[in-house]
């Protein structure tokens, strides 16, 4: 039973809204999508974690090679890690990925590799949380689950004129209230889609296309012309400077075109995949290649600066190339340490993005050619 809320007057009534939509999405909505097409919950629930944070157009390329690899839940938890986050590569918040991977063993090892049905079941699988888990069985099984996504929070908090910001706890109790209510007892599947395509193609956070929304006459956000004021933003803390980072990459790279490169730890930045050595001063990542490799530091090539952002901070790359080390430096190492030929396809594993560009650009240049060299 949905919890008691108060509907602002003159609105329309919640029980209204899920035909509408429905009767929209069979006209107007998105039905070609991939997740959409052979549709399980498997397939759903990988979509469903590839979304989140990620635009559409960006995930189908990737859901698409993931599906190609992992067609099953089975051939996922049977998988190397490094296989799982060299197909996520480029997708970003890696979390995601290795969540994913935990849960599918979960799931092979306490469900037989069928995915879970009941709703607590599947909300304590790695990676999900109530409106995934709701979607997953909204949209694979049509079963009456409610959802509430950052997009479906949004289209509810217009329709209904629900002032303040959505992650107060009482605006999101009643937002999870209204998406009760709207949600219909038949055709949930296509519902959930509507409710979540609305709000990624109309309801927009900038910029809404009104004129196009089916339920623009019973909005009361448009009605009172306040469809840019709802849902509030946070409240914005006293305005503070990116913190500014930066950090040395060695790349060792012998004479068969190997590159050295070491897990990143799963917690942290980049966290599990695999990354060039990092230091944070270019004396160290020098001492290192004195210990190591017995060069000097005027033996470094200096690549430039690369620029990532992310969320919280700026991180500035410098990668100090060090060509020709010896074959046999290539046995030996630590576990956590891989000598890595970025030619070589059968070798399958996890980079960030500005260390996949970099092997990329360096792959494209004849790994002969001098530049400029650091001088410690």
């Amino acid at each position: 039973m949905s919890a008691a809320f108060d509907v602002p007057e003159a609105s329309i009534d919640p029980t209204q809204l899920g035909p509408m939509l429905v009767a929209w999405q069979r006209r107007s909505g998105r039905q070609d999508l991939p997740w959409q097409r052979d549709r399980s919950a498997y397939r759903v629930w990988v979509s469903e974690i590839m979304l989140q944070q990620t635009q559409v157009a960006t995930v189908i390329g990737y859901f698409e090679r993931f599906m190609a690899r992992f067609p099953n839940v089975s051939e996922l938890a049977a998988a190397p890690i490094d296989d799982v986050l060299h197909l996520w590569t480029g997708l970003g918040y890696y979390a995601r990925a290795r969540n994913l991977h935990r849960a599918a063993r979960q799931i092979c090892d306490r469900f037989g590799g069928e995915f879970p049905r009941h709703f607590a079941e599947v909300a304590e699988l790695p990676g999900i949380g109530r409106s995934t888990a709701g979607a997953i069985l909204a949209l694979a099984y049509d079963e009456r689950q409610p959802i509430l996504d950052g997009n479906v929070k949004r289209v509810l908090a217009r329709v209904f004129e629900i002032e303040g910001n959505a992650a107060q706890r009482a605006v999101e109790q009643q937002l999870w209230a209204l998406a009760d209510a709207c949600t219909p007892a038949q055709d949930v599947a296509t519902y959930t889609q509507a409710v979540m395509d609305l709000g990624a193609t109309v309801c927009s956070r900038r910029n809404p296309a009104c004129a196009l929304c089916p339920v623009r006459a019973q909005c009361r956000a448009r009605a009172s012309a306040r469809q840019h004021e709802i849902p509030a933003p946070k409240p914005r803390a006293a305005r503070k400077a990116r913190p500014a980072r930066a950090c040395w990459w060695l790349l060792p790279i012998d004479a068969e075109g190997r590159v050295l490169l070491e897990r990143r730890p799963e917690r942290g930045v980049w966290g599990g995949l695999w990354c060039p050595l990092q230091f944070d001063t270019a004396t160290a990542a020098a001492s290192y290649a004195r210990q190591r490799f017995a060069v000097e530091a005027n033996q470094l090539e200096s690549l430039g600066t690369i620029d990532h952002v992310f969320t919280h901070f700026d991180l500035a790359i410098t990668p100090l190339l060090l060509r020709g080390v010896a074959a046999a430096d290539a046995v030996m190492e630590p576990s956590g340490v891989l000598w890595y030929n970025p030619r070589d396809g059968a070798v399958r594993v996890g980079l960030p993005a500005p260390a996949k560009q970099l092997l990329d650009d360096l792959l494209g240049q004849p790994l002969v050619n001098s530049r400029d060299s650091l001088h410690d």
